[in-house]
């Protein structure tokens, strides 16, 4: 039986992409400083553990630039683009990129104990990454937290309990994610 193996989009099907779906400069800008971000947390986890399986460095990358793809159509609408995203990458031929855009805004396979044991997929990697970065800024979670809850609750105290609870898991995933790094979180985004 023969293995079907994973298509990564190289950088310059990337930028096509972002090209392509019409992303806006400031979102190609925090699309790469997430990717160079989440490339940051793979070196450190092989640095820090080097015999440990490591995620695909490629998907990972792939996954941080496309991660807004659809940003730009959905700013003026109610459209989900994490949603959107991930069937845009599907549409290219992209499944496991999809999987990454798709979990970027809320992760839905939150598994704590695979985490203590330092194992982290692609999807939470971005997802990590793209928590951290306000705009094209690496800012800590307290502070990301706050920027999401005023531009995104309305006020809606269902919606800022719903991104508490989100962000909740994000602050385990990076106490369990330092533990296997060689530095803090307050280092990250020194390049």
């Amino acid at each position: 039986m023969k293995m079907s193996q994973t298509r990564i989009p190289s950088l310059p099907e990337c930028v096509r992409l972002m090209e392509q779906y019409g992303m806006l400069a400031n979102i190609r800008h925090h699309s790469l400083v997430v990717a160079r971000l989440a490339e940051q947390l793979l070196a450190g986890l092989h640095a820090f553990t080097p015999t440990r399986p490591q995620v695909d460095r490629n998907l990972v990358i792939a996954g941080a630039l496309l991660h807004d793809i659809a940003k730009t159509p959905c700013l003026n609408s109610t459209c989900d683009h994490a949603k959107i995203g991930a069937d845009i990458c599907r549409e290219h031929g992209f499944p496991d990129i999809a999987a990454i855009v798709e979990e970027h805004v809320i992760l839905r396979h939150y598994e704590p104990d695979r985490y203590q044991e330092g194992h982290f997929s692609a999807q939470e990697i971005v997802y990590y990454a793209d928590k951290r970065v306000r705009h094209h800024v690496v800012v800590h979670l307290d502070e990301r937290l706050k920027y999401i809850l005023d531009r995104y609750s309305k006020d809606n105290p269902t919606r800022q309990q719903l991104i508490q609870v989100n962000f909740n898991k994000c602050f385990t995933l990076e106490q369990h994610l330092f533990q296997w790094l060689p530095y803090g979180p307050e280092d990250l985004g020194i390049f």
